[in-house]
C-alpha cells in the first residue's frame, strides 16, 4: 500500500513523498525501510532524527525528516493504520467436523467454528462470529454478531453477549458467583447464582478473566469496555460504559462502577459500592467505600490522589523523622532536668 492511499483511508494530512511504499508496522526504534511508524509521546521526540521508518504518523505541530501522515491523535491513528497494513487473518466460515453442534443451536451466516467446540442447546451465534477451538457455549448461550470467541473460552448457561465482542482466551463468562450464607454453626451453604451475565456491544474480556453471574438478575458489562487480563467481576456488579479495568482488578458484587472509569492494575473493589462516573483509582489502590465522579483516588484505603502523594513523599522520610523526634525528646528530657520541672519546688 502506498502512503497516499493510506493518507486517504485514514483521513490524514500527507506532508512529502506519497508514493513511499508501506510494507510493515513497527515502533519508532524498530522501524526500518518501508516501515510505517508514530510519535506520541515528546521523550521519543530526539528519535525522529534517526529512525529508518518509511513514514511516520505525527501530531500537527511536529516535523520529521521522512514523510509524515498528520493527525491529531497519532496513536489512535497508528492503531487503525495497523489493522489496514497487517490485517488479522479470519477463519473461513463453516463447521469443523470434530466440533459438537446441538441440533437446535442457530448459526448465523459465515459462523466459523472451531475444532472440538461445543454449542449447546438453544444457543445462537450471530452472522460472521468466530468461535475457535474448545470454546464451550452452554445451553440458551445468546452471541451476536462478529463477535471472536478465542480457545477455551467458556460462556455458561444463557449468558448474552451484543456485537462485535472480543474474549480472549480461556475467559468465563457466567460462573456461579461467591455467595455463601451462613448457619448458626458456622457451616456455609450456597446461595443458588439464577441470574446471568450481559456484555454489550463492542466490549473485550482479557484472558483468564472471570465475570461471575448474578445471585439474582444480571452482571452487566455496558458497550465499549475494555477489560484486561485476570480480572474477577463478582456477581451482580454492572460497569458503566467504556470504562477500562485494567490487569488484576477485583470488584466484588454488587458494586457500581460508572461511565468512563478507570482502574488502574490490581485495584480492589469492595461489595455494595459505587464508583461514579469518570473516576480513577491508579494502581493498587484498594476501595473499601464509595467514590464520587470524576474522583482520582490512591492507596488503601483510598485517599485523594494528591494526598497520596504528599503522603507517600513523607513514607521514606519516616525512619529519619522518628530518630530526629526521639533526639528532641532525649534533648528536651535534658534541658527539663537543667532547668527543673515546672511545679517543683526550689
Amino acid at each position: 500500500m502506498i502512503l497516499r492511499e493510506l493518507a486517504d483511508r485514514l483521513g490524514c494530512q500527507l506532508r512529502g513523498d506519497g508514493s513511499v511504499e508501506i510494507t510493515g508496522v513497527a515502533g519508532i526504534e524498530e522501524a526500518g525501510p518501508g516501515d510505517l511508524t508514530f510519535l506520541a509521546n515528546r521523550r521519543y521526540v530526539p528519535l525522529l532524527a534517526t529512525t529508518k521508518a518509511a513514514a511516520v504518523i505525527v501530531g500537527p505541530k511536529r516535523e520529521a525528516p521522512v514523510p509524515c501522515l498528520v493527525s491529531d491523535n497519532p496513536y489512535l491513528t497508528f492503531a487503525r493504520a495497523v489493522a489496514m497494513v497487517r490485517p488479522g487473518r479470519r477463519p473461513a466460515p463453516g463447521i469443523d467436523p470434530s466440533a459438537r453442534i446441538d441440533p437446535t443451536a442457530e448459526l448465523g451466516p459465515d459462523v466459523h467454528v472451531g475444532a472440538l467446540a461445543v454449542v449447546g442447546p438453544g444457543v445462537r451465534v450471530g452472522a460472521r462470529s468466530v468461535v475457535h477451538p474448545q470454546v464451550v457455549l452452554s445451553e440458551g448461550v445468546e452471541v451476536g454478531e462478529d463477535c471472536v470467541l478465542h480457545s477455551a473460552v467458556q460462556v455458561r448457561e444463557h449468558c448474552r453477549l451484543g456485537d462485535r465482542v472480543i474474549v480472549q482466551n480461556g475467559a468465563v463468562i457466567g460462573a456461579d458467583g461467591f455467595g455463601f450464607a451462613r448457619d448458626d454453626d458456622g457451616r456455609y451453604h450456597k446461595f443458588p447464582q439464577v441470574g446471568i451475565v450481559v456484555i454489550e456491544d463492542d466490549v473485550e474480556i482479557g484472558a483468564l478473566t472471570a465475570v461471575d453471574r448474578a445471585a439474582l438478575g444480571e452482571t452487566r458489562i455496558a458497550r465499549g469496555c475494555k477489560v484486561d487480563n485476570l480480572v474477577q467481576i463478582g456477581h451482580s456488579v454492572t460497569v458503566g460504559e467504556h470504562t477500562v479495568l485494567a490487569g488484576q482488578v477485583g470488584i466484588a458484587g454488587s458494586s457500581h462502577v460508572g461511565k468512563g472509569a478507570t482502574l488502574a492494575g490490581q485495584v480492589g473493589v469492595a461489595g455494595h459500592l459505587t464508583i461514579g462516573d469518570g473516576a480513577i483509582a491508579t494502581a493498587q489502590t484498594g476501595i473499601p467505600s464509595s467514590v464520587g465522579a470524576g474522583e482520582v483516588v490512591s492507596g488503601y484505603p483510598a485517599i485523594d490522589n494528591r494526598t497520596w502523594l504528599r503522603s507517600s513523599a513523607v513514607f521514606a522520610r519516616l525512619p529519619d523523622l522518628q530518630r530526629r523526634v526521639r533526639e528532641l525528646e532525649r534533648r528536651l528530657e535534658s534541658l527539663t532536668d537543667r532547668l527543673g520541672r515546672p511545679g517543683e519546688e526550689e
